[in-house]
């Protein structure tokens, strides 16, 4: 392990993953995997007693990390919004209820020493797929337990300096008093519709309305009961083309294409890069089926074949936030002390 190297961290509600970036060969390797020390381990707990498990945990395995690896920097992709100088602002998976911000970045780098980036996960994730500086700008957008979406543009993902951008699963898409709910307590909202909680929820109300219709179904077979019925069912379905399973998804897709044709209609961003794992299990008929909503709605001043050529799957893995990550410290100088985050 004596070339180049950066430690990077992917710290997710359930999972804290280190691992050491090779930057001659922008691959990871000595990928180790603990479990967060936060509220999924902790239910009850206080927030600032979580808090400071976290990072506690974080510091402690980057320490080590940093000093197997010989690291000149380390990059902590994040389970939610971060500001532009490393203090995370809000973590519902890791540490439930908003607290007071805490300063990961201004921590690290005084334990270790080292220059540190702290970044959003999917800002991180963005990186891997940024391949110079003459990249154009796309939009990557995460469908799994909810969506989440980040814009590159002109060498830097578009946030303020708080953080907020990117967040088109809290756009309010059903304005009914009974829109299904979102897990951030609102209702309407894209993640509550259109992710893979959200379409499961469709289909089981769909169920109820048109029991028969249920009945007749590919997910009738596994689940008779529509209670019952799960994501992989559900997804096997959808893969087999099942009229049912495919009515409920497209409707769910009717509002992820209306967000999407809202980016491109607002700053022009023609290339949509999809990741997380109800979009990837469903796979390349994902695809299909949203593109052909989008051909619906149309985007103003493309035609049908440019409409076609604007979503494609992201790489069916979960490396995202630790290769991501390592890239954007290799895109910032990583080593030197101006290392900023974007």
């Amino acid at each position: 392990m004596s070339e180049p190297a950066f430690t990077v961290v992917d710290l997710g509600g359930t999972t804290l993953r280190i691992a050491r970036y090779d930057v001659a060969t922008a691959t990871v390797d000595d990928v180790r995997r603990v479990p967060t020390d936060g509220l999924a381990r902790h239910p009850g707990d206080p927030v600032p007693l979580l808090q400071s498990k976290v990072a506690e945990q974080l510091a402690a395995l980057a320490e080590q990390a940093v000093a197997r690896h010989g690291s000149r920097a380390l990059a902590v992709a994040f389970a939610g919004p971060v500001t532009a100088d490393g203090h995370a602002l809000t973590a519902p998976t890791v540490w439930g209820e908003r607290g007071a911000p805490l300063p990961l970045r201004p921590l690290l780098e005084e334990r270790l020493g080292i220059p540190v980036v702290v970044v959003n996960d999917l800002t991180a994730a963005v990186w891997r797929y940024v391949d110079g500086p003459d990249q154009p700008p796309f939009c990557l957008i995460t469908v799994s337990s909810g969506i989440g979406s980040k814009v590159y543009r002109a060498g830097e993902v578009l946030l303020d300096a708080e953080g907020h951008g990117g967040e088109l699963g809290h756009w309010r898409c059903d304005l009914t008093p009974d829109a299904p709910p979102c897990d951030c307590g609102g209702r309407g909202h894209l993640g509550g519709i259109a992710s893979g909680r959200g379409v499961l929820a469709a289909t089981r109300r769909a169920a109820l309305a048109d029991p028969g219709g249920y009945a007749r179904s590919a997910l009738a077979r596994t689940a008779p009961d529509p209670q019952l019925l799960d994501n992989p069912t559900l997804v096997a379905a959808v893969r087999a083309e099942d009229a049912f399973a495919t009515t409920v998804l497209r409707g769910t897709l009717t509002h992820l294409a209306s967000a999407i044709t809202s980016v491109f209609t607002s700053i022009g961003v023609r290339r949509y890069l999809l990741m997380g794992g109800f979009a990837l299990a469903v796979g390349p008929r994902y695809v299909r089926l949203l593109t052909e909503e989008l051909e619906l709605l149309g985007c103003f001043g493309l035609t049908p074949a440019e409409i076609r050529r604007m979503v494609e799957l992201g790489a069916p893995d979960d490396d995202h936030g630790l290769l991501g990550a390592g890239r954007l410290l290799a895109a910032r100088g990583a080593g030197h002390p101006a290392v900023t985050a974007p």
